[in-house]
């Protein structure tokens, strides 16, 4: 192996995905202002935050996984030069974002009672409920956001979505900033006036992404009169198929992680709290796996229209390198800085919750160790999920992303995870279980596919 014909592909690869990391880190960063603004108000806010999103994540892991199969299809119709195909693609995937987006909202809402039977502190889920209800409409506006941001990276247009998630950050700080501490004369909402933050930027930042793509001369012709309910089954099934494996592989994920905060909540809200600073730092990093991902499904998605599938395999593998690079870099940067990291969030001034937040930090600090050794795979098995969906193989990473997530890292999270274990520990220690199982596996069904792809075609 010549390493340099690896890394020369390093540069388009960040050109491609850098932008797509920039916007998810803006999600992402909208998460990290409502941990952060919150924690100034106590570790039962904070923990509630955490269980609200919980619900939130488990119905975004499915809205965006489902939006995923928009990308390869744009991808293979752009490097086929056929708007027509890729038109149809968009236009089915965006009908069915915008149904998935209504059914998961109402889902929510019934889910809500949930939140009494599941062991958590009585505080923490008082202050969720009201929470949760302003944080679930805004799923509507982000899952449709997902469509149009998945379309427009399958154009190799990734630094809209990026714009269109900055505005919407910097909004979302705004209306914090006055909402949850009652600034410039507005009421004190509390974390409320963190989700309709949330709600108003996810609406701002939908509708100005359609304004950029309508006014780019690539993109005008498929985001300007669609037809939305001119359908037909044959194009609904092959984005129902793609989709619906798309997201369950990213519900199995995500659950897991979810799984984490409702075994932490079992701990108490301040494990609960902990295991939020974590995670949330962790998903920050995590994001530029995610970005790389993206461009291993769109530069995939490109070579497998070109059917040229030597040049399809070697590029995927400078990603995988490239992700490699950038995972090692995060590892050392929380094992380095894991003590300093959750003092961020929250209020170390604060005299009558001193004992409490001395814990909720020294919890996070070692859950950081944890997330830094998982850093490499979880990068890993993202990214070439991403090739695989460039592939349009779903179904058996479905399978594979099951098996780890939940007959492997589960029941060790589960067992590990009690009082009289590991505790808070314990719980990661599963989680990095299975993102290690989910990597190996993917990986080997990436290698038997691409080598098989290269011998039929050589034949």
């Amino acid at each position: 192996m010549v390493l340099s014909n690896y890394t020369k592909e390093f540069s388009y690869n960040l050109k491609l995905a850098t932008p797509v990391i920039l916007g998810m880190l803006g999600h992402t960063f909208v998460s990290f202002v409502d941990n952060v603004m919150v924690g100034q108000l106590g570790a039962a806010e904070l923990a509630a935050v955490s269980l609200g999103n919980s619900f939130i994540f488990i119905a975004m892991s499915l809205g965006i996984g489902f939006s995923t199969a928009i990308t390869p299809l744009v991808a293979e119709a752009d490097a086929e030069e056929n708007l027509g195909k890729g038109k149809s693609a968009f236009k089915h995937g965006l009908f069915l974002c915008i149904v998935l987006a209504l059914l998961l909202f109402g889902m929510l809402l019934l889910a809500k009672p949930l939140m009494y039977i599941m062991e958590q502190p009585e505080e923490v889920v008082a202050l969720a409920i009201p929470y949760l209800d302003l944080v679930a409409f805004s799923l509507v506006p982000l899952i449709v956001f997902q469509a149009f941001k998945q379309f427009s990276d399958g154009l190799s247009l990734t630094k809209y979505p990026m714009y269109a998630t900055i505005l919407a950050n910097v909004l979302n700080v705004a209306i914090n900033y006055v909402l949850i501490f009652g600034k410039f004369g507005f009421p004190e909402m509390g974390i409320v006036g963190a989700a309709v933050g949330t709600l108003i930027s996810r609406f701002v930042m939908l509708f100005y992404l359609w304004f950029l793509l309508s006014r780019k001369e690539k993109s005008r012709a498929y985001v300007t009169g669609i037809k939305l309910f001119h359908l037909t089954k044959q194009a609904l099934k092959k984005i129902i198929n793609l989709g619906l494996p798309s997201a369950m592989q990213m519900f199995f994920e995500v659950g897991i992680f979810t799984a984490a905060i409702w075994l932490s909540g079992t701990l108490g809200a301040n494990a609960q709290a902990a295991n939020q600073i974590a995670l949330n730092l962790s998903s920050m990093t995590f994001m530029v796996a995610t970005g790389l991902s993206v461009a291993a499904m769109v530069r995939v998605g490109n070579q497998k229209g070109l059917k040229n599938f030597p040049e399809l395999k070697r590029i995927a593998q400078s990603i995988f390198l490239l992700g490699f690079v950038f995972a090692v870099v995060f590892a050392l940067f929380f094992a380095v800085f894991n003590e300093v990291l959750p003092n961020l969030y929250v209020d170390l001034d604060n005299p009558v919750d001193a004992l409490d937040i001395a814990e909720v930090v020294e919890i996070a600090a070692t859950l950081l160790l944890a997330a830094a050794v998982f850093q490499i795979t979880d990068s890993l098995q993202v990214i070439v999920l991403g090739a695989l969906r460039g592939l349009q193989d779903v179904y058996i990473p479905t399978l594979i992303t099951f098996v780890a997530y939940w007959l492997i890292g589960f029941p060790i999270s589960y067992y590990l995870g009690k009082e009289d274990s590991l505790a808070s520990l314990g719980i990661w220690i599963g989680l990095l279980a299975g993102l290690s199982s989910a990597a190996l596996l993917l990986y080997i069904r990436f290698v038997y596919l691409t080598r098989r792809l290269i011998l039929v075609n050589e034949n």
